[in-house]
């Protein structure tokens, strides 16, 4: 009988699930996305290094499943909560007809299984055909072989599912379990006709409160953009974390007791239909859930900057894999000053070589197996270092720029051995006159410190001259092949200021003699192989191969972003479903208020506006929040993450913002729906 009347209740009460099978379902399907990519890129045909940074990627991304579960079950126990709260009635009549406890625990068991099978069977079902997206996603990423592609279905991830999901059941079993046995009869029957108490707050202790967290607020958004510079250790980084939390509590505190005030005081707004109604109904609610909004809001922002700060970097790493990074190889030889910092004899005789001679010893001829080669030296001295160069603005950046090696050597470079570089790379070519310098840079936080002193003119002394800066800013360029903008500051000066002057790098670079990307990979491993065989036996000598910086920084790119989508999704998915179920729970209350309205003359379409609206503000609230938080949060991933680039910062945006509208719209026009059907009068 209890099996019975449970599939009677599942039936009847089919639309009031729709936002708890909603969640299921697509938590279940998240989850075994994301974890199914291991056994998807079974059939890819990748290169060992792509393998291995997969391999590496899905181990990260099981480990992440743990806090995700972690975040689900919480989640579901919430919203088991919402439907316990919706049957109070139901539940009290039971009683009342001489129910035992037990059996409504049974009862709520036999339901809890049913949803979870059901929920499990389709979300199990729309992951395994999402995965197939993912499979291609992947591939694209990865740029491997789908040759072989075909439907699968990953067992692992389907068993991982299960259990995790499995468990998540379980505890809210046992949760209801708890609930109903502390339930007393007169408190289910009634239950409909109680309201949370909402004591009212002092106006002036309000505005003092806000006054001092939108401070504290505006201080923390100070320290992640202009005052970044103070937080020069990790321990400052928590600063502005702590100060931004604790003070969007008390934004939400003290504006739960100030809004209903405000919108009072405009009369003609307030008293027009149903607003006065529609403003309380809100008010009351952020009232009784500040922490919930202060931790929804959280959410909200942690998804909007992860998931645009992990597309951005996808998209800047494979722009720059184009233009970081324009010739196939590059091979640096370390000179050291001084004889006894090698102990090798071998090595220190090897230093009066060039790369090219070096690598026709041990049996590869560069001339015979590159093309566009260029050969230059990088020098260093002990007469020019960061500080050196500052010189009269060295107060001003050491203060400000505290963690600076400012005794470490400026790397140099002959004006014409960097126009040779610039002209392979397509790059800007530069004259100097005898007694000029310029300094090139990518990387935007050194640029910024170069700058300070390029514009004040300072002068350089090489060699016992002085040279005065040509331009009052660093020029964009590089030498050096990467995936990301690493460059922090090469002097250019004229061919002849350095004579003498120590060669702490002898550099080549150039393109593999070879048509095929196969044939240049083998050519990249052979060359990799000879520099680790010779490494501090003979010869200090490195190869840094474009395939090589194409598969880590892919590997990297898809690493960060699939990590950030599977948090930002899950954290969004919660976010709006707490949202809902707590608009659900209060619509279920308030039905004898929608009651009394229709009453007192307001018809459908007036009740319906005014729930729109309420369901509307409730759900913006914390998302305006939340994007005021992400604009400066955007700004200090940007800081963070600058070697990176800023390209694709725009399109990640965007791509985030149709994860907004797609999933938390989704979730508010449910809700709004849901709630329309709730307190729809029965006729």
């Amino acid at each position: 009988m209890l099996f019975k009347l449970s599939l009677k209740n599942i039936r009847k009460s089919i639309k009031d699930y729709a936002i708890y099978f909603f969640t299921l379902i697509l938590g279940v399907a998240i989850f075994y996305v994301f974890n199914a990519i291991d056994s998807q890129t079974v059939m890819l045909k990748a290169t060992k290094n792509t393998t291995e940074i997969i391999k590496l990627m899905t181990n990260m991304l099981s480990g992440v499943s743990v806090f995700v579960s972690v975040i689900l079950g919480f989640l579901i126990i919430y919203a088991s909560r919402f439907l316990i709260k919706r049957r109070n009635k139901e539940f009290g009549i039971y009683l009342t007809l001489g129910m035992s406890k037990r059996k409504i625990s049974l009862i709520l068991f036999f339901e809890t299984l049913f949803i979870g099978a059901i929920s499990l069977a389709i979300g199990l079902g729309l992951g395994a055909v999402l995965s197939q997206a993912m499979s291609v996603l992947v591939a694209n990423m990865f740029e491997a072989d789908m040759t072989n592609f075909h439907f699968i279905f990953s067992k692992a991830a389907c068993i991982k599912t299960l259990i995790y999901f499995g468990i998540m059941y379980l505890l809210v079993m046992i949760f209801n379990t708890i609930i109903v046995s502390k339930c007393k009869l007169i408190d289910l029957i009634n239950a409909s006709r109680k309201t949370e108490k909402v004591k009212l707050k002092n106006t002036f202790v309000c505005v003092l409160i806000f006054i001092l967290a939108a401070g504290t607020l505006g201080y923390a958004y100070y320290l992640v953009t202009a005052g970044f510079a103070k937080l020069d250790t990790v321990n400052k980084i928590f600063i502005p974390i702590v100060l931004g939390g604790v003070s969007t509590f008390f934004v939400f505190w003290s504006l739960s007791g100030l809004l209903l005030k405000i919108f009072m005081s405009f009369k003609r707004l307030y008293y027009k239909g149903l607003n006065s109604f529609t403003l309380r109904q809100v008010s009351s609610k952020i009232n009784t859930m500040v922490f919930s909004m202060t931790i929804i809001c959280l959410m909200l922002f942690v998804t909007i900057c992860v998931s645009s700060s992990a597309l951005s970097i996808k998209e800047s790493m494979t722009k720059n894999l184009n233009d970081l990074a324009p010739v196939d190889v590059q091979l640096t030889k370390i000179i050291f000053d001084k004889e006894d910092e090698v102990s090798n004899e071998h090595v220190r005789k090897d230093f009066a070589l060039s790369v090219e001679e070096t690598m026709e010893k041990n049996g590869f001829s560069l001339k015979d197996n590159l093309k566009d080669m260029v050969a230059f030296n990088i020098y260093k001295t002990k007469e020019l270092t960061l500080g050196n160069s500052l010189k009269d603005n060295f107060d001003e950046v050491s203060e400000k720029y505290k963690y600076l090696r400012y005794d470490a050597e400026e790397k140099i470079m002959r004006i014409s051995d960097y126009n040779k570089v610039a002209k392979l790379y397509g790059n800007k070519t530069y004259t100097l006159k005898d007694n000029e310098y310029m300094v090139i840079a990518d990387f935007d936080s050194m640029i910024r410190v170069r700058n300070i002193s390029l514009k004040s003119g300072q002068t350089i002394t090489l060699n016992n001259k002085s040279y005065s800066p040509k331009y009052d800013s660093c020029q964009d360029g590089f030498v050096e092949i990467s995936s990301n903008h690493v460059n922090d500051g090469i002097i250019l000066v004229p061919d002849n200021s350095i004579d003498g002057v120590r060669v702490s790098h002898k550099v080549v670079i150039g393109n593999y003699n070879a048509s095929s990307k196969e044939d240049k990979i083998k050519m990249g491993e052979k060359v990799k192989k000879i520099t680790n065989d010779i490494w501090d036996n003979t010869s200090l000598i490195s190869v840094n191969n474009k395939s090589d910086i194409a598969e880590s920084s892919i590997g990297l790119g898809a690493l960060v972003t699939f990590i950030g989508l599977y948090l930002g999704i899950i954290f969004l998915v919660s976010s709006a479903a707490i949202l809902a179920l707590k608009e659900l729970s209060e619509s279920t209350d308030n039905k004898e208020r929608y009651r009394m309205l229709r009453k007192l003359g307001a018809d459908e379409k007036m009740i319906n506006k005014a729930l729109f609206r309420q369901i509307a503000i409730f759900f913006m609230f914390p998302l305006l929040v939340a994007i005021i938080h992400s604009y400066f949060g955007i700004k200090f991933c940007v800081n963070f993450l600058e070697t990176f680039g800023k390209a694709g910062l725009l399109p990640s945006i965007i791509m985030t913002s149709i994860f907004l509208i797609v999933i938390y719209g989704g979730y508010f026009l449910i809700t709004y729906y849901c709630s329309k059907n709730i307190i729809r009068e029965k006729r």
